[in-house]
């Protein structure tokens, strides 16, 4: 239960990061709020993934999710490069989440 409610942090955080680019500094009121709602639950779902998860391995895979989401977004939505380094840099990233999750005892 714990993992999935990470992973579901991590995906809040993407939305978050992307969302920023949206509230044009925060001159915009609903991609404003939006954010901040996205950043506060995002937060709040980490916290409570730390009660059961080891606090390095749980905020090294929030970021990590936070990282690849939102590069991937990047990519799509705001036409960011998708050479062969960044996608080789983003799959290690990847490696390294799957590779914490399968070493944690929890």
């Amino acid at each position: 239960m714990s993992w999935g409610i990470l992973v579901l942090a991590g995906l809040l955080e993407v939305v978050w990061a992307v969302g920023l680019k949206y509230t044009d500094g925060f001159s915009k009121l609903w991609p404003t709020v939006g954010t901040v709602f996205a950043m506060v639950l995002s937060v709040w779902l980490l916290g409570i993934a730390m009660k059961v998860l080891p606090v390095g391995t749980a905020y090294a895979v929030w970021v990590g999710i936070g990282a690849v989401g939102t590069a991937i977004f990047g990519i799509y939505l705001f036409d960011e490069s998708a050479n062969a380094g960044r996608i080789i840099s983003l799959s290690l990233i990847v490696a390294g989440i799957v590779g914490l999750k399968l070493t944690t005892t929890i």
